[in-house]
Parts: C-alpha cells; structure tokens; sequence
C-alpha cells in the first residue's frame, strides 16, 4: 500500500535514533577523511585520547548521545494500531538502549588500541554507528524483511570490522570466516522468510501471528520455516550447533571489536528472536518448543565443558559468550513474561561485564594482540590492584556470584523458568554455572595467587582515561544491580508488556 505524505512523516519520527546515527555515521566517515586526520602523526606525544585521532572518538559517541536523546524522546510518542512495519513499543526502546550502552562503551575502550595499531579511526567508528542503527532496525521490526534488512545491515559492518585490522593475518581470517559462514546463514534466513510468507501470506509478524492463530497457516510449510528461521537466528547468537564461527572469528577480530560483537550483535539478534517466537509464532509454541529447548540444552553443557580447557583469554570468554546464549535461549524456551523481562535485564548486565572484561583483557596485552593467555595474569592483580580488582568482579558477575548483576539476572531466567515448569532445564543451567566458575576463578586466581615471571611483566599496562570511564560505569552498574535490581527488573517488566499488543505474543501462551 502506498503511504502519504503524513504517513512518511510519522515513520521518520519512528525512525528518528537509527537516522540520528546513520546520518552522524556519514559525518563521522567524512570527518575522517579529512586532513587534520589523515596527517595526524600516530607516534606523536603526548595522551592519545586527547589527540587528532581520538576527536572522532568524541565526535561519535557525541552522535551516540543523540540517538539516546531521540531514543527518550520516542517514550512519549503514542503509536496508533499495531500493523506498522515499525514498532514504537517499550520493548523496542529498551533493547535501543542496550545497543547505545554497547556502542558507547565500545568507543571509550577502544581509543588507545586504535592509535597504538594506526586504524582508521574515521571508518571504525562509522562502522560501530552504522552496525548499531542496524540493530535497532532488527529491534524495532514488525515484518520479517525489515528485520532481514536490520541483520544485513548490520552484519556487513561488522564483517568488515572483524577485518579491520589489515596487518594481522588472523584479523583478516577472522572476517573471512565471519563473511562465508554468516552468508551461509542468511541464506538460511532468507528462504525461511519465504517459506513463511507462502503460509501465511504475509511477512508481517502481527499478520503471521494470525494466520497460525486461526491454522489458516500450511502446516507443512510452516513448520520448515520455522527450523529454518531458528537456524538463521542461531548462526547470531551463536547457539550450538552453530557456533563453529565463534572462537575463531572472537580471538582473531581486534579486541575493541570482540567485545562489542560478543555483547551488541548477540543482543540484537535475541531481541528479534524473541519478537519473532513469542509474538509471530506463539499459536506454534508446541512446533518449536522442542527445538528451542534442546539448543539450549546443548549451548549450555558443551560450551561450558570446553570453555574447561582455554588456555588462550579470548577463546575462553568466546565460549562463555555460547554459554550464555545459551541461558538466554532458556528464556526463550520458557516464553512467558517473566522470561522475556529477564531475558532483557540479562542482555543488560551481560554487555556491561562482557565488554568490562574485555577491556581489561586489553590493558594487559598493551592496547594490542599481545600476551593473551591466562598464564600472562600471573601477578597482574597485585602489580595493577585497581584493575585487577575490576576484572575479578567481571568473572565473578559473568560466573553469576552472588551480590552480582549476574547473579541477579540468572535468578530472573530461572524464575521464568520455574513460571513454565522447566524444571529439567533449571537443573541444567545451574549445574552448568556451577561448572563455569572453574574457568572463570582460574583466571582470577592466577591473577592474585601466582607469581609473575618477571618483576617488569605489568609495568607496562596502560589504562587511559575514556577506559578507566568505561570500567567505573560497568562495575558501578553491575554491584548496582545485584544489590538493589528491582528498577532495572521493574523497568524491563514494563517493557516487555508492550508485545501483547503484537496479537497476543507471550501473554496469549497461558504459561
């Protein structure tokens, strides 16, 4: 249907924080092409978040509070009817803010990696923003094809980031790897869509949701779809058995881009995983219950038992990023409120200690690809308290430790659980947790209990002031929330109720 000239208006104001950040993208990218930095000098003295090269850092996450102001702007927007290809629901807009955090604290821990490695700052950050505006379109769809749209959007840009750093083999191997085997998916995801719009008529999710509600729906048809869309779904948030890309892409990737890969691009795409089962496809929750419910299963055990034997920091915390999708695929399976609500506030506190631990993996290998593995902790904690400290209580909230964001967080995913009687599944998710703690306290004690090899091992750790921001905001919002979560819960409760209004979603479940 052609849409007036009213119409158009009301979608750009739908659309106003992906604009704000596609448009200030464009600047960004200009910005960086222009001669003051082309010709800033990268061996140049003095503090490089402060140089040439760093105002482009500033300059995006300028953009970035934009989009946040936009963002708020929209919770007073009051949508009319439910048939839009854009949703302006709370659900919507707190997965934005998700996204924003990701990409802001991305920014402010990866200014000195990218002096120090000579990256084109101007194209780095372009492409965060553009990859972000392309989640929040996944975020935001109501049609399967705009969702499709939002993944390719976002998923180019991070193909390319994963192979930003040229002069590292395992940079450029990294994005190759990402590029074939995510094509391949998509390939998945796409001929799922069109399977789905031959039995239902439509990709519309609300009209989809019909469709299998009145078994109007081929069930022959609908049912491959369904398996096809859940393996597309499964390549992004990395659940086994598609996961085979994760290890490799995570320790070859540059380390600003891991960490927001393992946090913003898993976020996104369970965030329209959820709007896509829960509300497009609830009347067939007995369809894919079974397969949801086994991924899960499966993402929890095997991730956990090799992140056992990482020697390397990156590939043990690729594999604790499975791990926990595979808790979140919990939620999923349980589809019910409490579930969805938990899942959000998960998603929440898992960017903060992801992107947080992260970002101290990067100050011990001296803002580069160095000193990677577990043993070159040794010592760390005792010569860098301060940082030591910061990155015990990322592993101890990614371990779910009690007087954590991540204790709390797995509490609301068993709790919408236990609402769906998933009592088999509960027991797996906290045996598998049980069993992550030995990963995850291996690190920290060889961080505070064994000795260095050398007096001069740490002397050279550095932790720049947009960093040490970034560090204070994740350990501030992480105690915060596992002392006193009930805002962050309350908030995500309110959220979630805004996809009833979908055609029934998780709340027409009865569970």
């Amino acid at each position: 249907m052609e849409l007036d000239f009213s119409q158009q208006i009301h979608y750009v104001w739908a659309l106003l924080p992906e604009i704000v950040l596609c448009v200030w993208g464009m600047i960004v990218l200009i910005a960086g092409v222009s001669g003051k930095h082309q010709d800033a000098d990268d061996g140049a003295a003095g503090d490089p978040s402060f140089g040439p090269k760093s105002d482009l850092g500033w300059l995006t996450l300028l953009g970035i509070l934009l989009a946040a102001g936009a963002n708020g702007w929209l919770y007073g927007v009051n949508e009319v009817g439910d048939s839009s290809m854009i949703a302006v629901d709370g659900f919507r807009l707190f997965a934005n803010w998700i996204f924003l955090l990701a990409a802001a604290l991305t920014v402010l821990i990866s200014f000195v990696y990218i002096y120090r490695l000579r990256l084109q700052a101007g194209e780095f950050y372009a492409l965060i923003l553009f990859a972000t505006a392309g989640m929040m379109f996944m975020a935001g769809a109501r049609d399967l094809i705009v969702i499709f749209l939002g993944l390719e959007v976002m998923s180019i840009a991070v193909y390319a980031l994963a192979a930003f750093n040229r002069r590292d083999r395992k940079s450029a191997e990294a994005g190759l790897k990402y590029f074939l085997l995510g094509a391949f998916s998509t390939g998945f995801f796409l001929y799922g869509i069109a399977l789905v719009y031959g039995a239902t008529g439509s990709t519309n999710i609300a009209a989809i949701n019909t469709s299998v509600a009145s078994m109007a729906a081929s069930p022959g048809l609908l049912v491959v779809a369904i398996a096809l869309l859940a393996i597309g779904f499964g390549f992004k948030v990395s659940a086994v058995p598609f996961h085979m890309w994760t290890p490799d892409v995570y320790e070859g990737a540059p380390t600003p881009v891991t960490a927001w890969m393992s946090a913003a691009v898993k976020a996104a795409a369970f965030v329209a995983f959820f709007r896509v089962f829960l509300v497009g496809f609830d009347a067939a929750y007995d369809t894919w219950f079974p397969i949801m419910w086994w991924l899960a299963a499966i993402t929890m055990v095997t991730a956990n038992l090799i992140a056992l034997v990482q020697t390397n920091v990156k590939r043990m915390l690729a594999y604790s990023s499975i791990a926990h999708a595979g808790y979140l695929l919990v939620a999923l399976t349980a589809a019910n409120e409490n579930a969805a609500a938990g899942m959000l506030f998960y998603l929440l506190i898992y960017t903060l200690m992801n992107i947080g631990a992260f970002a101290v993996v990067m100050s011990v290998a001296h803002q580069a690809e160095e000193r990677l593995y577990i043993d070159d902790y040794a010592g760390f904690g005792w010569a860098q308290p301060g940082i030591g400290l910061f990155l015990t209580i990322f592993l101890l909230s990614l371990a779910g430790f009690p007087g954590t964001g991540g204790f709390m967080g797995k509490i609301y995913l068993l709790q919408g659980a236990a609402d769906s009687e998933l009592w088999v599944l509960s027991v797996i998710l906290v045996l598998s947790t049980v069993a992550s703690y030995w990963y995850y306290l291996r690190v920290a004690w060889v961080m505070w209990m064994k000795e260095p090899t050398s007096k001069d091992q740490h002397s050279l750790v550095v932790v720049p002031l947009p960093m040490c921001l970034a560090l204070i905001v994740c350990v501030g919002l992480i105690i915060y929330t596992g002392i006193f979560p009930g805002a962050a819960i309350d908030f995500a409760r309110s959220s979630v109720q805004g996809l009833g209004s979908l055609g029934g979603g998780m709340l027409g479940l009865g569970l």
